[in-house]
Parts: C-alpha cells; structure tokens; sequence
C-alpha cells in the first residue's frame, strides 16, 4: 500500500529539509573564510587593556567619525606580557606509558591562556595553534565547554568556545557540520557579549564570521554594525597592534554594501591611527 504524506507530514518534512538546506548554506559560507580563523595574522604580544563602558562609547554615535590629524597620538610602546611565550610555556610534554599528565597538563595551560584576560592576542593565536598542531580541538571544546557550565558568568569561556567551534569547521569536510559548528559559535558569541559587551574576541569574530555567511541571510547590515561598535570601543582606548582589524573588515563591509565613500573614510582613519599596518596603508592608497 502507498504511503501518502498527510498536510501535517508533508509540512515537517519541508521544515526539515529547508533547517538541511540553511546549515548547508552557512557551511558553504564559512568555508570560504576558514583560512582567516586557521592563519590569522600575527601581532606583537602586548598588554590587554581594561574593559570599557560600551554605554559611553556609544555616545559617540554609530558611524566612524571623519578623518583627523592623529600626527600628535604616537602608538604606545610594546610592553612585556605578564605570561611567558606560549610554545615555551605550554608545548605538549611527552607523556610516559601510563602517565597521561603531561597531555593534560598542556591542555589545561593552553585553555588557560585562552581565557585568560591578561593574555594578549598574540599568546592566545599562538595556542590555538598549538591545540590544532596537536589535533587538541576537541578536548579544547569539552573542557571550555565544561568551564562555560561551571563559571556562567564568565564572558572570556564563551568567546573562547565560539572561536573553538570555528577552529574546528577548518579541520573537517562535512559542510552541514560546518554551519552547525558556525551555528553554535554565533550563538556563544552572544552570550559572551551579553555578560560583557566590551569584549572584543567575541564581537571581533563573530563579526568575521558573520561576514561569510551567504548574501541571502541578509547579515550585512549586522556585520557593519558590530564593527561600528568596535570602533567605538577601541577609540575609548590605548590602541592595540589587532585594533587595525576592525578599520580593515569594517571598510571591506562598507564597499560590500556599496558604500564606497564611507569604506574610504574608515580605512584612512585606520591607516593614521596604525601607520604601520601595511594592510590599511593598501586599502587607504587605493581610494586616493
């Protein structure tokens, strides 16, 4: 006897078919960008600066402000970080037999660093790619997963997990795992950024991340958005070598929009306030 799908089957059919597709079509996305979140670029190591109050930020309004003279604001010097280099801190020990202790005593450290606040940017990438050398994103995910349930009220756990998830979309080939894992990554970002709405890994890469999804989810104007209140934030404080980062995607979202004045704009204040960022130093030369 033929079976006939009835309205109510035929209607959860579809949905399931049409969630397939949509993870389908993130993962197609964010495999176009993996190459930025397995070989970002490298930084100074440098101090982290203090939170600031994204409510005063704001009130400088939503859009970049115009061009400046910023001849007279030098860039700080490179300090010393408060952690020792991490490929000599933390590099994975050779376990003896029966003793597991060395791995674990690696995977503690890095994740450490990970969440650290006083880690700098440069420590943290260099851990994440100490985790992918030593094929440790998985355990990095279960134990960042497990500090996120113990300490819920820490912000640093989810922004790190959400980067963890999509460290591991470069490590596989299944394209509806990767917009499950790019699914997953968005949705932790927004918690670390509602316990901390300065907190600039997760906004940062969330807004990377956004910008790879599909036109057709319309994540645009998002994108933009969270690399305007970045902007906003870094300017309340000292600048940091990854600060350049925000000008450089906040102006390619711009000219993606066909918003090609405000995309010059932004790039050239960029290159003023990080002079020697040869990325900026590109994009601004070519408005000219």
């Amino acid at each position: 006897m033929e079976r006939v799908n009835t309205p109510p089957q035929a209607a959860k059919r579809k949905v399931i078919i049409m969630k397939r597709l949509f993870l389908l079509i993130i993962g197609v996305g964010i495999v176009a960008g993996l190459g930025f979140y397995v070989n970002r670029s490298k930084t100074e190591p440098v101090s982290l600066a203090d939170p600031v109050d994204e409510n005063a930020a704001a009130s400088k309004g939503n859009e970049p402000q115009a061009v400046e003279p910023v001849a007279s604001r030098p860039e700080p010097p490179v300090v010393a970080a408060e952690m020792p280099a991490v490929a000599e801190s933390i590099a994975p020990r050779a376990a003896t037999p029966g003793n597991a202790a060395p791995d674990a005593a690696f995977l503690s450290r890095t994740v450490e660093i990970l969440v650290s606040p006083q880690a700098s940017h440069q420590q943290k990438q260099e851990a994440w790619k100490l985790l992918r050398d030593a094929g440790k994103l998985d355990q990095a995910i279960a134990e960042l997963e497990q500090r996120m349930a113990s300490d819920p009220r820490s912000a640093d756990c989810p922004a790190a997990l959400g980067q963890a998830y999509l460290q591991k979309c470069g490590t596989i080939k299944d394209v509806r795992e990767q917009g499950i894992l790019a699914m997953q990554a968005d949705k932790v970002f927004d918690t670390a950024l509602s316990l901390d709405p300065s907190n600039w890994e997760a906004r940062f890469t969330k807004a990377v991340a956004l910008s790879y999804w599909p036109p057709t989810l319309n994540k645009g104007d998002e994108v933009i958005q969270h690399f305007q209140t970045l902007v906003q934030q870094q300017e309340a404080q000292e600048p940091q070598p990854q600060f350049a980062e925000t000008y450089a995607w906040l102006g390619d979202a711009y000219q993606k929009a066909g918003r090609s004045d405000e995309a010059k704009t932004v790039w050239q204040r960029g290159a003023a306030l990080f002079p020697a960022d040869e990325k900026l130093r590109t994009k601004a030369a070519s408005t000219q």
